[in-house]
């Protein structure tokens, strides 16, 4: 079987699988072992044909007429599409099984067997969007994702929070995508047809190319999550079941990346501004993102907020790399551009085994709310590691995968910024000291949410009873986590498979010489130092374990600061963590806070609680969400319930239709 059979197969059986789920009516265990099976077939097919292009550098096209107007079935592969659809099938599978586990408590239910059928059109709609070759098939694949991903989010439809969030996400999906229409519409236009090989050759002005620019950084920065665009996020992830959150957050707002990808592979060499406005959302995305992500107390909202400040990093990295192929600088945009793709995969990595770990400790207490857990290292043991493995790799840490791709991205802007000349090497100088404040604040952040929920007493009865979840659940944990360290340990391998995607970023062919991307040779030493790090961790464990055999361990409780009877109310709650923090953007954030002060000599009671609302919710969502309203309401009145009016409508559109072709 040749590698379009093999990638075209990956979708199609996925779609398969989503036929026979929905079947399966109230037997949702059978649909969701057809869904681990489709997806785990297609991760077979479609990652063999992914590794065939990614290490032949051949990729393969295919076009065939089709009976919609203005498109033909076109699909294809390159290096860029075959790191995504391996990224995409590959975190598939651990999701699935993570959800099997997952959903078992909720019994047969045809609800449930609908939710894996829409799991696995999700999975196959992302497949389709990266081998699409035409701005039809595109669209409709991207369509089929945010429907499919509507319908994950709103599993838990009869909480009415749940059924708000879902709106908000619906909203602001289709506002995405209105202007990805409009993009390929005007796009199309000037090209002739909407197939990427005429949008490839077609020139473009340099008010166009900017229109262009901006409505593609609209609509796939809003799948992203990208700021001001990201309103949706941190509703639309904790309101969904703990595997959809993953696949959502690790995998599908990568789609908004590759979108953003394939549009300058598309439009041709890119302007420095391009580069400069990535750089600049990048930068506010990853500070606002990590800042707000500080302030939660719900876990799951937490990691929502870390995919905001992830996908920021990310754009950073792609904008310094587009700056430095504007300034000839190759070696340096290889470097930010494998740092950009690499974080692509990390990310969907290690935010997949947070959601995984975090959701198995939410389920397992019945709460999100960080003041109401704690102690659940003791009692959940490899979900607690798990979480302190996922932790210590979106903290950048070593010899954990987060660290390889950010040092990539240090580099490109380092090299950038002593080998540039003039705004690009300043701009690229300025942006380095930004990404160290995020790093370090998603280190206190993630040292909260790790102390908080699984170190110290249980706050609530629900916490002190938590036990480990189902094998089904905390295998994938492992699975994850080890992929976490694997690739942190193997970097050079990890390069090489996003080097040829960053290649065409970069604007080099395959046959143009190039040196090794800047920052790689002191990232092998980094990984040497790692394995010696892992194997001297291995060599002490196993002499503790030695020295300690036949001996009796015993336990005792830690110093309590001289109280005889310390409760779980003297412990630090994530408010008071992060407080020292936020206290100094206090104005900038604009806390809502709580008091109920102490009085008399001897006081009952005192309470304190702090919330941070999202300046995109309420100074850009929400006055869109009511100017919406507004229009809505005023073409009311064309709704008028009978069907003669309506197919006057549609009579009055074909001729419009018919006027505009005649004219044009």
């Amino acid at each position: 079987m040749n590698g379009a059979a093999l990638a075209l197969a990956a979708p199609a059986s996925l779609l398969l699988g989503a036929l026979l789920s929905l079947a399966c009516g109230r037997r949702s265990g059978a649909a969701a072992w057809i869904a681990l099976v489709a997806a785990s077939f297609a991760a077979v097919a479609g990652i063999t044909s992914a590794m065939a292009a990614l290490s032949s550098g051949a990729g393969w096209s295919l076009e065939t007429a089709w009976s919609l107007p203005w498109a033909t079935f076109s699909v294809g592969m390159d290096g860029l599409s075959a790191f995504f659809l391996a990224f995409i099938l590959a975190l598939a599978v651990p999701a699935a099984a993570y959800g099997k586990g997952y959903l078992a408590h909720e019994g047969g239910s045809a609800w449930t067997s609908a939710s894996w059928a829409f799991f696995q059109i999700l999975v196959a709609s992302m497949a389709v969007v990266v081998l699409a070759r035409d701005g039809v098939l595109f669209l409709i694949a991207w369509e089929g994702m945010s429907v499919a991903s509507f319908f994950l989010v709103i599993h838990d439809h009869r909480r009415r929070e749940v059924r708000s969030d879902a709106l908000v996400y619906l909203v602001a999906t289709h506002l995405g995508a209105a202007a990805l229409m409009a993009m390929f519409g005007l796009w199309g236009r000037g090209a002739g047809s909407l197939a990427f090989a005429a949008l490839q050759g077609a020139p473009l002005s340099r008010t166009v190319a900017w229109v262009l620019f901006l409505l593609a950084l609209a609509g796939f920065g809003s799948k992203a999550g990208l700021a001001p665009f990201h309103v949706w996020l941190p509703k639309a992830h904790p309101a969904a079941p703990s595997h959809v959150s993953a696949l959502m957050s690790g995998v599908m707002i990568k789609m908004g990346i590759y979108g953003l990808m394939r549009f300058i592979l598309l439009a041709g060499v890119p302007p420095a501004g391009w580069g400069y406005t990535l750089l600049g959302m990048g930068a506010l995305s990853a500070v606002g993102g990590v800042l707000y992500a500080l302030a939660q107390h719900d876990l799951k909202r937490l990691l929502a907020y870390h995919s905001v400040e992830n996908v920021g990093i990310i754009t950073m990295g792609l904008g310094a790399g587009l700056l430095a192929r504007t300034a000839g600088m190759e070696t340096v945009a290889l470097a930010a551009l494998c740092g950009a793709l690499l974080h692509v995969l990390n990310h969907g990595l290690f935010k997949s085994l947070l959601f995984y770990s975090g959701g198995a400790a939410a389920h397992a207490a019945g709460t999100r709310d960080m003041e109401r857990l704690g102690g659940l290292l003791r009692r959940m043991p490899v979900t607690g590691a798990a979480f302190l493995a996922g932790a210590a790799a979106i903290c950048a840490l070593p010899p954990f995968n987060g660290f390889v791709s950010e040092w990539l991205i240090y580099s490109g802007l380092f090299g950038g910024a002593l080998r540039g000349a003039g705004t690009v090497s300043a701009v690229l100088f300025v942006t380095l000291p930004v990404l160290a404040l995020v790093g370090g604040l998603a280190l206190a952040c993630f040292a909260k949410a790790s102390g908080v929920v699984f170190l110290g007493e249980p706050r609530s009865e629900e916490a002190a009873r938590c036990k480990e979840v189902s094998p089904w659940m905390t295998l994938p944990m492992a699975a994850t986590a080890l992929a976490c360290a694997g690739v942190g340990l193997a970097a050079p391998w990890a390069v090489r498979l996003v080097a040829p995607a960053a290649r065409a970023l970069a604007g080099l062919s395959r046959a143009a010489a190039w040196g090794s991307p800047v920052g790689t040779g002191a990232l092998s030493a980094v990984v040497i130092a790692g394995w010696m790090l892992v194997i001297l961790t291995g060599v002490l464990l196993g002499l503790r374990r030695l020295l300690l055999r036949g001996k009796t361990v015993s336990e005792a409780p830690t110093w309590g600061c001289g109280y005889a009877a310390p409760t779980a109310r003297m412990q630090y709650t994530a408010s008071s963590f992060a407080q020292p923090l936020l206290a100094p953007l206090a104005r900038l954030m604009r806390p809502s806070l709580r008091k109920k002060r102490p009085k008399g000599i001897f006081p009952e009671r005192a309470s304190f609680s702090s919330h941070y609302d999202d300046p995109a919710d309420r100074g850009i969502f929400d006055p869109a969400v009511r100017l919406l309203e507004r229009l809505a309401g005023a073409l009311r009145p064309l709704q008028q319930g009978r069907l003669q009016v309506y197919l006057l409508y549609v009579l009055l559109t074909l001729v419009a239709l018919l006027a505009w072709e005649v004219l044009t």
